[in-house]
């Protein structure tokens, strides 16, 4: 195997491709990066037997067919340090991996190709295009709200749902929950198709997709999600379980509403955060008729009070959050003001932009 590349036209897919790397490295294999060179293109894949990404690089030059895997921390750290001007000529020797540029030379160790775990091929049943732009959208507007090594495993990701052409990603991790939906170009199927995609595999396409601005296709069976976007493919194994029907959680009985200006809102949960309770994260919100009040307090005996001019005439309401999860739905919806669906102090908030209901956000309350 040999070719040349420059290095400004492999350092994106490299950082890319990497993302699906094992970090514990359960098997020496994982921690590498599969080389192939073939038909005048330089493969680049990675994978944690989880999800799987691969780029393809056109190679300009003469080159030889051939496929190698080598670490890829060491690769890109090399790949990295190398002069812009300079192009990055890379040759397999025996089982070493050879990259000179200019007066520099390097040698890495290798694993064989054929060690190199691929995920299965898989038949896709259900295909859509989809702007690359949208779809980070939609799930920058509900990754935050995904657990973190949760024992409810299925908690661990994103709902996907298709419904017809309206597409809805989900994340809850039991606390709170945030939904988002868009309508598709295409009617795409006409039963309802859930999807749940890890954590792991949510983070790593969202890179991606902010990497290109081109429209994507998105491919769902059973157990696979794929996203091909350009020269780009990323698979991810879905994780098997059942979702929490997300429709019982909206809150019901939210009668009183409260309207504000997400910036001034947001700005106030802020300043009160900084003397909550660092292991509660707790704040007390006191609603009077146009009138709402941010409590705060800590173990030291500390307070904060922050008073905000709101749209409301209901009655009074006392009632306890979690301030982190409130910034989170807050930082996320994108409209001047933002509207919260109350019920009484023991019932969940929904939050929502105030001009549309294409995001839905809930939060437990908290007693304090």
């Amino acid at each position: 195997m040999k070719f040349s590349v420059s290095k400004d036209v492999l350092i994106t897919p490299l950082q890319l491709v990497s993302g699906a790397v094992e970090k514990r490295q359960t098997l020496p294999v994982l921690a590498n990066l599969l080389l192939r060179v073939e038909a005048g293109q330089l493969a680049l894949t990675a994978t944690d037997l989880e999800i799987e990404m691969s780029a393809k690089i056109p190679l300009e030059g003469e080159y030889l067919e051939g496929d190698i895997t080598v670490p890829a921390r060491k690769f890109i750290d090399i790949c990295k340090s190398l002069s812009d001007d300079k192009s990055i000529n890379i040759q397999l020797d025996e089982s070493r991996l050879k990259i000179s540029s200019g007066r520099n030379r390097f040698s890495l160790s290798t694993i064989s190709a054929q060690e190199f775990p691929n995920i299965e091929e898989v038949l896709f049943n259900t295909q859509f295009s989809i702007d690359s732009i949208e779809l980070k959208s939609l799930f920058d507007k509900t990754q935050f709200a995904m657990a973190h090594q949760d024992v409810r495993y299925y908690l661990n990701g994103m709902l996907l749902e298709i419904n017809g052409n309206k597409l809805l990603s989900v994340a809850t991790d039991g606390h709170r929950l945030a939904l988002s939906s868009l309508e598709l170009s295409q009617q795409v199927s006409e039963t309802l198709l859930q999807a749940i995609v890890p954590r792991k595999g949510i983070i790593e396409a969202s890179k991606l997709l902010s990497s290109n601005q081109e429209s994507c296709v998105v491919e769902l069976n059973d157990n696979h999600i794929r996203i091909t976007l350009g020269q780009y493919i990323f698979t991810s194994k879905l994780i098997d379980g059942r979702f929490p029907d997300y429709d019982k959680v909206l809150p019901k009985n939210a009668q009183r509403l409260l309207v504000a200006e997400r910036d001034s809102l947001r700005e106030a949960f802020s300043r009160a955060s900084i003397l909550c309770n660092e292991k509660f994260r707790g704040v007390r919100l006191s609603i009077h008729q146009d009138k709402l009040a941010i409590h705060a307090n800590n173990p030291e005996q500390e307070e904060a009070e922050i008073e905000l001019d709101v749209d409301y005439n209901d009655d009074e309401l006392e009632i306890g959050f979690n301030v982190g999860y409130l910034l989170d739905a807050l930082n996320v919806i994108r409209s001047e003001n933002v509207r919260f669906n109350l019920g009484d102090s023991n019932s969940s908030v929904l939050i929502e932009n105030a001009e549309s209901s294409d995001s839905l956000y809930v939060v437990m309350p908290m007693r304090l």
